[in-house]
């Protein structure tokens, strides 16, 4: 990587009024290097096309958003997740994407131990599959907030100990998004954890705005909250992540904006964090 936007990959999400094709065109345009796909975006066109269109260009297709959701309270609830997960392991490998990443679900009816043996028993149907794909299973821890209903694997730690679980499978790693662990003390200590053992996949940012009006869609610009970004930036070259830095925002207000202006924004905070 030879500048500082050889490391910036935006997800599809994150300018979500524009079409998969849109935000192609537009983020090449602005020097942009990578991008994440989400699985919406297939519902108009196919992953392979889409795949090769990012690659034409010129963009690298970092990985696919999102699979996971495992825990059910029957064993065809269960099933169905796992099914699921093989077809985006699929669109994945279509679309020319390295990871998957698992937003692992959780249930409020049902125990957090119970949910998270689940989730390892889901991730475990899966790796065959994604082994012959060449995907990487890539599991997103998300803050305890979301604990009740949308995962109850809530730390870089818990991702790491599914991962042994796992017997440190090549095909299942940790995707560390700074919105769910900023808040974590031994958040530094995990991350060089993960990169030793080989489990660090993905690396996505944004900001945590004050005060807050919506959990789930009021994520802020980087620069714009009180997530110490470069600091755990830093953390996460200095382990030895040689990926992409993938812009993950749902935002609500930034959706309502100009997205050719919220485009050329995120770029400048980005070489802000970088610098």
């Amino acid at each position: 990587m030879n500048n500082i936007l050889d490391k910036l990959a935006i997800h599809t999400i994150t300018t979500k009024p524009w079409s998969a094709e849109e935000c192609i065109t537009k983020y090449s345009a602005a020097g942009v290097s990578g991008i994440t796909f989400w699985r919406y975006n297939f519902e108009t066109s196919s992953p392979r096309d889409l795949g090769n269109q990012a690659r034409d260009a010129g963009l690298e297709v970092v990985s696919l958003a999102r699979g996971g959701f495992f825990p059910a309270e029957t064993q065809l609830g269960r099933q169905t997740a796992i099914d699921d997960n093989h077809r985006a392991i699929d669109e994945a490998f279509e679309a020319g994407a390295p990871s998957l990443v698992l937003v692992c679900g959780a249930l409020a009816e049902q125990s957090l131990e119970k949910s998270r043996g689940q989730i390892q028993d889901g991730i475990a149907a899966c790796i065959e599959h994604a082994q012959q794909a060449g995907v990487i299973l890539a599991i997103e821890p998300l803050h305890p907030m979301y604990a009740e209903t949308r995962s109850a694997i809530n730390s870089m730690q818990q991702a790491a100990q599914l991962c042994q679980s796992l017997d440190n499978h090549p095909n299942v790693g940790i995707a560390c998004d700074v919105y769910h662990t900023w808040w974590d003390p031994t958040l530094e200590k995990e991350i060089e954890h993960a990169a030793k053992a080989g489990n660090l996949t993905a690396f996505h940012i944004c900001d945590w705005i004050t005060p807050t009006t919506d959990l789930l869609n009021d994520r802020a610009l980087m620069g714009e909250g009180c997530i110490e970004l470069k600091k755990i930036s830093a953390a996460v070259m200095e382990a030895g992540f040689k990926g992409h830095h993938e812009v993950e925002i749902f935002s609500n207000r930034w959706w309502g904006s100009d997205q050719d202006q919220y485009l050329s924004a995120i770029i400048h905070s980005f070489n802000n964090i970088q610098k």
